[in-house]
């Protein structure tokens, strides 16, 4: 700024009246005044693209810190999802090992229930036999007693063992055998009533029969009492595992449901990296096609100074060649005037009139203008190629 003043005061102190050094002073105020203008309508500019790119900047920041976020509540999700399936692995395992021990005990206890009814059952087989030896000595009458007696307990038998072999068919063959021991009694009855009117020996021993029986009965309502236990520690157990399988279908379909969430919010974070991606390639493009627009602008100033220059120069050899050309053309008026001078004063020099005869002095007339053009056409003009 102080170099500047002082050029200013130099070029004052060269003026001479105080009009001109005002004139100089307004001159430079209002060059200053543009220049300020110009660089205050460059600032704007400039100004409203860095406010642009700022904005932006800080939607891209924002954007990407969204972006963040999401990936880390995803990461969180996945966490507690990976934990929330292990403590459930680790519950079902629980509770699966839980019911293996239950049902291993039941089978344990209906096995040693069933192997002491076994145990009776030969025992009684036994105690039976020797009945039978007894009635075989009692006589003829007895043995269709001890035949029947001896088919009902192997129906008994069989009975057990069908039971042994179908569990799921137990209350169907129970029925059964309910039926049959029903159908026994009635049957047994009216043995008694028989037996007692054809032989009074035989009281003694059915009396036995009959207490033999009812502890068979008792034995038996037991084991019924046992099963119907077994059958509710079953029916219980099969409950528990519907409601653990339905727990386990609505945890599977919430685990479904948490993936395809996962895998949503996945897609929504990777289109917005490839977004991000797209932008900062737009932007470095931009930036590019700026910086050759101004390559290409600072070029375009460059052929368009050096095309008015050559304009200018165009313009004064135009302007010298106009000259020489009405130079020539002052030339050539001059020559055809002094030519009709010359042809004119030999005529009077012969006496002929000056109205000729037709014809003659078109001649003379065709021949100053051919003479006149061949001037003009052997004159050769500088600068035409150039005009061309």
């Amino acid at each position: 700024i102080g170099k500047e003043v002082l050029l200013l005061m130099q070029a004052l102190n060269t003026l001479s009246t105080p009009e001109e050094k005002l004139a100089a002073l307004c001159k430079k105020y209002a060059d200053l005044l543009e220049e300020s203008r110009n660089v205050q309508k460059q600032m704007k500019i400039l100004q409203k693209k860095q406010a642009q790119v700022v904005k932006e900047k800080v939607h891209l920041q924002s954007e990407h810190s969204k972006a963040i976020l999401a990936r880390s509540k995803l990461e969180s999700l996945c966490r507690e999802l990976q934990r929330h399936n292990k403590t459930l692995k680790e519950e079902n395992m629980q509770q699966a090992r839980e019911e293996e021990e239950r049902r291993k005990e039941a089978t344990a206890h209906f096995q040693i229930t069933l192997n002491e009814i076994q145990a009776q059952l030969e025992q009684h087989g036994i105690h039976n036999a020797k009945l039978r030896q007894e009635n075989i000595e009692l006589g003829e009458k007895l043995k269709k007693l001890i035949e029947q007696y001896a088919l009902r307990e192997e129906h008994i038998d069989k009975v057990f063992k069908h039971k042994e072999l179908q569990q799921q068919l137990v209350d169907a063959k129970l029925q059964q055998t309910t039926q049959l021991i029903k159908e026994a009694e009635e049957k047994h009855q009216r043995e008694r009533e028989f037996l007692l009117k054809e032989a009074t020996e035989s009281r003694h021993k059915c009396e036995q029969m009959k207490q033999q029986e009812a502890q068979l009965k008792q034995q038996l309502s037991l084991y019924m009492d046992k099963f119907e236990e077994f059958q509710t520690t079953m029916a219980k157990s099969n409950e528990l595992f519907t409601t653990f399988r339905q727990e386990m279908e609505k945890m599977t379909k919430k685990i479904k449901k948490l993936e395809k969430e996962t895998i949503v919010w996945r897609t929504k974070w990777e289109n917005n990296n490839k977004a991000l991606l797209q932008m900062a390639e737009e932007k470095t493009v931009r930036d590019k096609e700026y910086k050759g627009f101004q390559i290409k602008l600072e070029r375009l100033e460059k052929l368009c100074r050096a095309l008015q220059t050559e304009r200018n120069e165009l313009n004064e050899k135009v302007e010298v060649l106009k000259e020489q050309v009405s130079l020539r053309e002052a030339d050539v008026d001059l020559a055809v005037q002094v030519l009709q001078s010359c042809t004119l004063n030999s005529h009077e020099e012969l006496g002929t009139p000056t109205d000729t005869e037709p014809g003659i002095q078109p001649d003379v007339e065709s021949c100053a203008a051919n003479s006149s053009e061949k001037t003009v056409s052997t004159s050769p003009v500088p600068g035409t190629e150039s005009v061309d």
